[in-house]
């Protein structure tokens, strides 16, 4: 799998922050001193170049006791998506400066040093837990799908072992989506099979006609706070 390439802060990281438009779609992650990690989703407001980057506070809601946490000097990883021919994944480590109340919740972060960016037809590969079906044949199963590439992925059936399964079968990997607007519908072929104690682990490569609607889980995936 290709590198990220990261960027050094100047003119060119400041082209490629550009590309995350104001009133895009954000993750920010946390860690709490004991290790624990979130991630929610929120908003990116802009930056100032070299001096600090505007995102506003997730929903109070969704906070919970990880509120207590959003406050200077807590080091957070922000992750956007850059809309492109295939789109784009850009993300920075930094520290929050400061938190403000007025005119709205926004948190004011350091300006990064460098981001990394990866462009999704990289097959850059994510570790997820979507939990999905799997139509074999007519008969449909319930699957996690693991990890995930715009070119495949990996799913597990729990009990799947009374399964019949061949390399190069085609199968319909159906995943609903948690935002209730439809289903996400992907067709692949297996590629390779393994045995388990509790089930079956198997690869999957995505067919052309349905580069569109992995690049829509993608996006998905890294901006929602609850990874499915």
């Amino acid at each position: 799998m290709p590198i990220p390439v990261k960027v050094d802060t100047g003119d060119r990281l400041r082209q490629n922050l550009a590309l995350l438009h104001a009133g895009s779609t954000v993750s920010i992650e946390l860690s709490t001193p004991a290790g624990q990690k979130a991630k929610f989703r929120t908003i990116f407001i802009g930056y100032l170049p070299k001096q600090y980057i505007l995102v506003q506070f997730p929903e109070s809601n969704k906070l919970g006791r990880f509120s207590q946490y959003i406050k200077q000097g807590t080091s957070v990883t922000i992750r956007g998506l850059i809309e492109g021919h295939e789109g784009a994944v850009l993300a920075f480590v930094t520290n929050i400066k400061q938190t403000l109340q007025i005119p709205s919740r926004i948190m004011v972060l350091e300006f990064p040093h460098t981001v990394t960016l990866q462009h999704l037809r990289s097959s850059i590969r994510i570790d997820t837990k979507i939990n999905t079906r799997v139509k074999i044949d007519q008969g449909y199963w319930q699957a996690t799908i693991t990890n995930l590439s715009i070119s495949g992925g990996q799913l597990n059936i729990i009990d799947g072992d009374k399964l019949v399964l061949t390399e190069n079968k085609v199968i319909e990997v159906i995943i609903e989506n948690s935002e209730g607007d439809g289903n996400i519908k992907l067709n692949a072929v297996i590629c390779n099979l393994k045995k388990q104690s509790n089930g079956l682990a198997f690869g999957v490569k995505f067919k052309d006609d349905s580069k569109a609607q992995v690049i829509e889980l993608l996006h998905l995936v890294i901006t929602d706070e609850n990874e499915y």
